[in-house]
C-alpha cells in the first residue's frame, strides 16, 4: 500500500509515491538519489548518520514514515548553501574530522543547524549536539575542532590553508578529504548498476537446530520476487574462510546451524524492500539442540562438537626457562585470573556489495579490508580460476577488523550468477551485528613473580578465548594473545598456553589489538599489583622491566633497534607521578604479521596523459588514511616534477597481481610506504632529463619481501615480527572518578602525518575506553541480546576526555624513512591504564571488563550503566 506525498526538498517541491513501510530516508536515496543522508541504523535512529534538516530543525530520516513528512520543507547536506558547505568541507579537511567519512554527512547537517544559531558555540556545546551522532573513528575530538574551524570561517575570521604539497611530516589533508565531508565519496551502496536487483537474507533462528526443511513457497510467490536462492545453486564449494575453509555460506537442509548468523536462503527482488519482506516470509522447521556456548565446557571429551573436527581449533604456547624455580625464588608472587567481554565492532557503513556478470566473470565491488582474499574466496564459491574474479575495492566506512572475512561478498556473487543479473546485497545494522565477527572474550589465568625491586622474574599465564562458530582469524588472535603476553618487559622466564576454542556464540575474529590487548589488561594488571607488594609505583616498575634494544621479548626475539619505549616512559612521567589519581601501563604491538609467514608489499605509479599519477597498491582504505599516506610517499618522492596530492590518484584493484593479505596487523603504511617509495625510485631512474609526460603510459611497480620470522615456538627463533609499535599510556581522574585528562606517548618510527596519526590515537582511545568501562556484546546461550548500537555502550562525545598525543621517532631501520604502524597500538594500553586509575580512586582491583561500577564509568557513559557514585580512598598513590 502506498500514497502519494508532496513536500520540498532542497527549496523545490517533489511529489513521490511512498509505500506505507518507506522511512523518509528510502523516498531520499531510493527515490530521489541524495544518498550524502547514509543508512547506518534504520530504522534505530541512533548513529545519526541520515540527519537532515525538517523545517530548519535537525532530525534522523530513518525512524519514521515518510508520510509524516508530507508538506514538510526538507534540507539535505547537498541543500545547504555553497559557503556553508565550503566552510564544513574545509574545517573538516583542516583538522582531519572525517576518518572513514560515513558519519560526517550527518554531522555536517547538525553542526550547520547549530552554527546558524550560534557561531561561536564552546567545545562542550558542540560535545553535546553531537550525542546524537556516532563517530567509530576519530574520538569526536577532531569533530569538535573542525565545527569550531567552520564556525570561524562563516563569521570571516579564519580561512585554513591546506598542505596539498603532501610531503612528509605535514598536516597534510586526507585523500577525498574534501567529498567525504560533503558526502559526496560514494560508498557502496550508494551505487547502482542499471538492471540491478536487490538481495536480502534469511538467517537461523537458533543457534545450533537441524534444519529440517526450509519453505521458500511463499517467498517465491510475492509480486517483485526474481529468484529464491538456497545452499543447492551455489556451483562450487559451499564452505570459505580466511585461514580453514569452515564457514558455509549457505546452511543446508539436514545439515546444524552454528550461530544465529548463519544463513539458510537469499532472495533477489526488484526492491530492497521486497526482498527482505520475502526472506522473512521463507518458513524454516527446525530440530532444536542444546548450543554449547562455554568454551571451558566446549573442551571438556563429553561437549558436542560444533565442527567434526573438534572443538580445540589451535593451541599456542612459549616455553622459556625455569619457570617453578623462579617463581620459587622470587620474593612476591601474584596470581590473578582476568575475563574480558565480546565487543562489537560497530563500524559505521553496515556491509554492502554489488556484483554482476561480464563476458571476463565475475565482477565484485568490496569494502573488505583483503580483496584478494576475496577473490580467492569467491572464485571457490563459484568453482572458476581466480582469473575469471575480478574484485575492486570501494573505500569503506569503517571496519576494525570484522571485514577481514568475506562476509556478504560471497552471497552477492552467488545471487548474481543465480539470476544473471547485477546485485547489490546490504545488510541492515541488527543483519550486521547478527553476522559479522566481534572481538574475543578472553579468560587469562596469570602467576607472576618479582625480586624485591620489582624485576619480574616469570610469568605463567592460561588463556581460553571463545572464537565462537567459524575460525575467521581467532587461532591468530590466540597466537597473538600469547605471543604479547609478557606485555612490553623483559622476562627471562615464560611459561604460555592460550587455547582458542569453537562455540556456538557468534564468531570471534580480529578486532583492533587482535589479542594483544586482552593480554594487556592482565600483565598490567598483575604488575600493578606486585608494585605495591614491592612498594614503589606503577612508572618505577615499568622502567625497570620495560624493553629496549637487545631486551628478549616474550616469544623470545631478541629486539634490535627502532625500541623506543623507554622514551615514551619518560615522556609521562612527570605527569602521572603529580597526578593524584592516575594509572598508567605500556603496550607494545607487532608491525606484520609475523610468526614465520612471509610479507609483501607491493605498488605501482603510472603516469597519466595529463601528467598526474595513478598509484595502485593492496592495502584497504577504511579510515586509517592508507590512501592519504602512500599519496603522500608519492608527493614526497616526485615532488621536485611537479606533483601534490591534486595530482595522484589511488586505486586498489585485483586487475594487478599485488596480493599481500588482509589489511591487518598494522602493516599498510610500513610495507606499502616502502613499495610506493620503490615504485617511484623506478619512475625517477627512468627519467634521466625528460619531463613526467614523456613517460605517459608506462607504469613503475614496486615490491619488497620480508623472510625475515620464524614460527613461535621455534626452537631456532631470531625474529618472531618485522619490528614493533611502542606505547605508555596515563589515565588521570579528578577528584569525581571521572577521567580529566588522558595521555598518550607513542613510538611511531617517523611521523608521516600528523593531523591523521593524532586522529588514530584519539580514535583509539575512544575505542579503548570503551573496552574499559561501558561497551559489552552481550550473548546469552547463543542468542544476541544486545542488537542495537545502541544497546553497545559505546561512550558519547560528551564522555570523551582530552588526549595529550606525544609522538617519539624512534626510527625503524626496516621502515619506510623509519616508519612503524600505530593502527592498533593506540587502544592496547588503553583499558589497563584506566583500571590503575580508579583502583588509586576508589581501592579496587577489577580483574574484569567492563569495569561498569567505576566512577570513571558511570562519568564517561551513564545512560550505558547507571547513576550510583563511587567515593575516592583516603591514600590514592602507593
Amino acid at each position: 500500500m502506498s500514497e502519494r506525498i508532496q513536500f520540498t526538498l532542497n527549496g523545490t517541491p517533489v511529489s513521490v509515491e511512498a509505500h506505507r513501510d518507506d522511512t523518509l530516508l528510502d523516498v531520499l536515496r531510493e527515490q530521489l538519489g541524495l544518498v550524502s543522508p547514509k543508512d547506518g541504523c534504520q530504522p534505530e535512529g541512533y548513529c545519526g548518520c541520515c540527519t537532515v534538516l525538517v523545517d530548519g530543525h535537525a532530525r534522523v530520516a530513518c525512524s519514521q514514515p515518510a508520510t509524516m513528512f508530507a508538506a514538510k520543507s526538507i534540507v539535505t547536506l547537498e541543500g545547504l548553501d555553497e559557503r556553508q558547505r565550503e566552510a564544513f568541507a574545509l574545517g573538516f579537511a583542516a583538522t582531519g574530522a572525517s576518518q572513514c567519512g560515513f558519519c560526517s554527512p550527518g554531522i555536517v547537517v547538525k553542526a550547520a543547524s547549530l552554527l546558524s544559531k550560534d557561531p561561536r558555540p564552546s567545545r562542550d556545546q558542540i560535545a553535546r549536539m553531537l550525542s546524537a551522532h556516532l563517530c567509530r573513528c576519530t574520538g569526536y575530538v577532531k569533530i569538535i575542532d573542525a565545527i569550531e574551524v567552520a564556525g570561524r570561517i562563516l563569521s570571516g575570521d579564519e580561512r585554513p590553508q591546506l598542505e596539498w604539497d603532501g610531503r612528509l611530516g605535514s598536516r597534510a589533508p586526507r585523500y577525498e578529504a574534501l567529498d567525504l565531508a560533503l558526502g559526496a565519496k560514494p560508498f557502496i551502496n550508494d551505487m547502482t548498476v542499471p538492471g540491478m536487483v536487490h538481495g536480502a537474507l534469511r538467517f537461523s533462528d537458533h543457534p545450533r537446530a537441524i534444519v529440517k526443511t526450509i519453505d521458500v513457497s511463499k517467498a517465491a510467490a510475492m509480486p517483485g520476487v526474481v529468484k529464491v536462492v538456497l545452499a543447492g545453486d551455489v556451483a562450487g564449494e559451499r564452505h570459505v574462510g580466511c585461514i580453514y575453509n569452515d564457514w558455509p555460506v549457505f546452511i543446508a537442509e539436514g545439515e546444524t546451524t552454528r550461530y544465529v548468523g548463519d544463513v539458510l536462503a537469499a532472495v533477489l527482488a526488484t526492491s530492497r524492500r521486497v526482498a527482505r519482506q520475502a526472506a522473512a516470509a521463507i518458513e524454516v522447521d527446525y530440530e532444536v539442540l542444546d548450543p554449547v556456548t562455554d568454551p571451558e565446557v566446549a573442551l571438556r571429551p563429553d561437549a558436542p562438537r560444533v565442527h567434526e573436527k573438534g572443538n580445540l581449533l589451535k593451541k599456542w604456547e612459549i616455553k622459556r626457562g625455569r619457570v617453578d624455580d623462579a617463581l620459587a625464588r622470587s620474593a612476591y608472587v601474584v596470581t590473578e585470573t582476568f575475563q574480558t567481554q565480546f565487543i562489537e565492532h560497530a563500524f559505521l557503513e553496515p556491509e554492502s556489495a554489488i556484483a554482476y556478470d561480464t563476458p571476463e566473470g565475475m565482477r565484485v565491488f568490496s569494502g573488505g579490508q583483503g580483496i584478494w582474499d576475496d577473490r580467492r574466496q569467491i572464485a571457490r564459491l563459484l568453482g572458476e580460476p581466480e582469473s575469471r574474479v575480478r574484485v575492486t575495492l570501494i573505500s569503506n566506512g569503517g571496519a576494525f577488523g570484522a571485514k577481514e572475512d568475506l562476509g556478504i561478498n560471497g552471497q552477492a556473487a552467488i545471487l548474481a550468477r543465480a539470476c544473471g543479473k547485477p546485485v547489490k546485497l546490504t545488510l541492515s545494522r541488527d543483519e550486521s551485528i547478527r553476522m559479522h565477527v566481534k572481538r574475543h572474550p578472553l579468560k587469562m589465568t596469570y602467576t607472576v613473580g618479582c625480586d624485591e625491586r620489582g624485576r619480574i622474574t616469570a610469568v605463567r599465564a592460561r588463556i581460553i578465548g571463545d572464537t565462537g562458530a567459524y575460525a575467521s582469524v581467532g587461532d591468530k588472535v590466540l597466537q597473538r594473545a600469547c605471543g604479547h603476553s609478557c606485555s612490553a618487559y623483559d622476562v627471562a622466564n615464560v611459561d604460555v598456553e592460550s587455547y582458542c576454542v569453537y562455540t556456538n556464540n557468534p564468531p570471534a575474529g580480529a578486532m583492533r589489538g587482535f589479542g594483544s590487548n586482552q593480554a594487556n589488561f592482565a600483565m598490567e594488571g598483575t604488575l600493578d599489583r606486585l608494585a605495591e607488594k614491592a612498594g614503589i609505583d606503577g612508572w618505577d616498575i615499568r622502567w625497570i622491566n620495560a624493553l629496549d634494544v637487545g631486551g628478549t621479548f616474550a616469544t623470545g626475539q631478541i629486539l634490535g633497534p627502532g625500541v623506543g619505549l623507554k622514551k615514551c616512559l619518560l615522556a609521562v612521567k612527570d605527569a602521572y607521578k603529580s597526578a593524584k589519581y592516575a594509572g598508567i601501563a605500556c603496550a607494545v604491538k607487532n608491525v606484520g604479521v609475523g610468526n614465520g609467514l612471509p610479507e609483501y608489499g607491493f605498488a605501482s605509479v603510472q603516469v597519466q596523459d595529463d601528467g598526474t599519477i595513478l598509484l595502485r597498491h593492496s592495502w584497504t582504505e577504511m579510515g586509517q588514511g592508507v590512501h592519504t599516506v602512500l599519496a603522500q610517499v608519492v608527493c614526497e618522492e616526485l615532488g621536485r616534477y611537479g606533483i601534490d596530492l591534486h595530482r595522484v590518484r589511488v586505486q586498489v584493484d585485483t586487475n594487478r597481481e599485488f596480493g599481500t593479505g588482509q589489511t591487518t596487523a598494522s602493516r599498510g603504511t610500513f610495507l606499502g610506504g616502502l613499495a610506493a617509495k620503490r615504485a617511484c625510485e623506478q619512475l625517477k631512474a627512468r627519467l634521466d632529463g625528460r619531463s613526467l609526460q614523456d613517460l605517459a603510459g608506462e607504469e613503475f611497480t614496486g615490491e619488497v619481501t620480508f623472510t625475515l620470522t620464524q614460527p613461535m615456538g621455534d626452537p631456532h627463533l631470531q625474529r618472531s615480527h618485522i619490528c614493533y609499535g611502542w606505547g605508555v599510556q596515563v589515565a588521570v581522574l579528578d577528584d569525581d572518578g571521572k577521567i580529566a585528562k588522558f595521555i598518550a606517548a607513542h613510538d611511531v618510527g617517523k611521523v608521516m602525518n600528523r593531523t591523521l596519526l593524532e586522529g588514530q590515537i584519539e580514535g583509539s582511545v575512544h575505542m579503548g575506553l570503551g573496552h574499559a568501562l561501558s561497551e559489552e556484546f552481550v550473548v546469552e546461550g547463543g542468542y544476541i541480546k544486545t542488537p542495537t548500537l545502541k544497546s553497545q555502550g559505546i561512550i558519547p562525545a560528551t564522555g570523551m576526555p582530552p588526549v595529550e598525543c606525544i609522538f617519539i621517532e624512534e626510527a625503524q631501520p626496516e621502515g619506510p624513512y623509519g616508519a612503524k604502524g600505530v593502527g592498533e597500538i593506540g587502544l592496547v594500553p588503553t583499558a589497563s591504564a584506566v583500571a590503575g586509575a580508579v583502583r588509586a580512586f576508589d581501592g579496587r582491583w577489577r580483574n574484569r571488563l567492563p569495569m561498569k561500577d567505576s566512577a570513571a564509568a558511570r562519568a564517561a557513559n551513564p545512560k550505558a550503566v547507571g547513576p550510583k557514585r563511587a567515593t575516592p580512598r583516603s591514600n590514592p598513590q602507593p
